[in-house]
């Protein structure tokens, strides 16, 4: 797969524009969404630690959690769902 289609399956998803009470919701949602093979990529201000516990309780080994950038104040993560 070229670089230009690999992009093409990653849909971003900024949580720091979805109010706090709505995002764990909202992420949810979206990874409900997501096909095999595609790809979120999070970005967050903080480290969502117990987020990602309830992600690999609901999700297990369907759900790919890697970390893209992880600075203090930039949070970038990648959660690939598998086929």
């Amino acid at each position: 797969m070229s670089d230009t289609q690999t992009l093409n399956h990653i849909h971003p998803f900024d949580a720091r524009g979805v109010a706090k009470r709505f995002r764990h919701a909202a992420i949810f949602g979206a990874l409900q969404s997501l096909h095999a093979g595609e790809t979120m990529r999070f970005v967050n201000d903080h480290d969502p630690l117990p987020l990602l516990g309830q992600l690999q309780q609901a999700f297990g080994d369907t759900l790919d959690i890697s970390y893209v950038r992880r600075e203090p104040g930039e949070i970038v993560i990648d959660f690939q769902v598998r086929g």
